[in-house]
């Protein structure tokens, strides 16, 4: 059995397919393929390990028919069009749940950063700035007893404010599309609306996968129904955030900082002006960027390929519609 990877792999990943006995391509190139290359190199393979933002649309599903599976070394699939995917007969697969410590960190990582400016404040020192002590400048926000709003409460969301309510005693609210019992029975988290979201939150973090519902929700006028002193952090998926409104709302203060892992578009041009605001901290994607969860998420998705090419089900299955089909 033949596997293609889309990147240079981690080693933990590779060892399982070695082990499994199958022949392994990597695509080791530091540059993106293009579909049409991505096609042409999936002709002669059983199975695609996707790593990075590969479009997998109907077009790859049509001329890459038979894979026997894709396994995502991610927990995201929106570039994947899992409708055509069922259509084709092919099972996908994604790494849920492993990364859910490293991300909550990063979340945890920009609220602290934007609170302190620090990473404004630590240009200044290469800038040569650091001459003059004024105590009413660079004054950053405590977070102490503040309101941590959670916008989709999954275990992402949950490992975040376990942090925040055990570092700095927050209160946690959330909106979810339905009730998250654990959050509520064991971090007193409470269930509100959306608009409540936005009003209340003193630290307002985006968890929620991407989808029609999320997508640019937040916008002009969510912002506007902000605090003017909250913090906006998305750790999730850019395209939930407008970014010509997000930096509109900060240059006229309509809210106090935002933090990003994710921006919209991705990667960010390096003259956007959130960049050089003291309020804001942007990080370029690395929620999951530790040696323990990219190992994790490797062996993960390893495991999904070899249990599709032994002709089991995928353990981490996203669309499971695709066994009921071929039955």
């Amino acid at each position: 059995m033949n596997v293609l990877i889309t990147r240079k792999y981690p080693e933990a990943g590779l060892q399982f397919l070695k082990d499994a006995g199958y022949a392994i391509t990597e695509y080791t190139e530091r540059s993106n393929l293009t579909q049409e290359e991505l096609i042409e190199a999936c002709q002669m393979q059983d199975a695609l390990i996707s790593v990075g933002g590969n479009k997998l649309d109907e077009t790859f599903f049509k001329a890459c028919g038979h894979l026997k599976l894709v396994a995502l070394m991610s927990v995201g699939y929106n570039n994947v069009d899992m409708k055509a995917a069922t259509r084709a007969g092919i099972p996908v697969s994604n790494t849920p749940d492993v990364l859910s410590d490293a991300t909550s960190d990063v979340a945890f990582l920009l609220m602290l950063a934007v609170s302190r400016k620090a990473i404004y404040m630590h240009q200044t020192i290469i800038d040569g700035k650091w001459d003059f002590y004024d105590p009413n400048e660079n004054l950053g926000i405590e977070l102490y007893n503040k309101m941590l709003g959670i916008f989709g409460l999954g275990k992402i969301g949950f490992e975040l404010a376990k942090k925040c309510k055990a570092a700095y005693n927050m209160q946690v609210i959330y909106h979810n599309r339905n009730h998250n019992n654990k959050a509520e029975q064991e971090l007193e988290a409470k269930y509100v609306s959306f608009d409540e979201l936005l009003q209340q939150s003193d630290v307002l973090s985006v968890h929620a996968n991407l989808s029609s519902a999320t997508k640019d929700i937040f916008n002009k006028k969510a912002f506007s129904r902000m605090k003017p002193t909250s913090i906006f952090i998305n750790t999730a998926r850019g395209q939930e955030h407008n970014e010509q409104d997000l930096i509109q709302a900060l240059q006229q203060k309509i809210i106090w900082g935002a933090g990003l892992d994710v921006t919209n578009p991705e990667p960010m041009a390096k003259d956007n002006p959130l960049l050089f605001m003291p309020n804001v901290c942007v990080l370029p994607h690395i929620g999951s960027a530790t040696r323990e969860t990219r190992n994790a998420m490797a062996a993960m998705a390893a495991q999904n390929v070899i249990a599709g090419l032994q002709g089991k089900q995928l353990p981490n299955i996203v669309n499971k519609e695709v066994y009921k089909a071929s039955r």
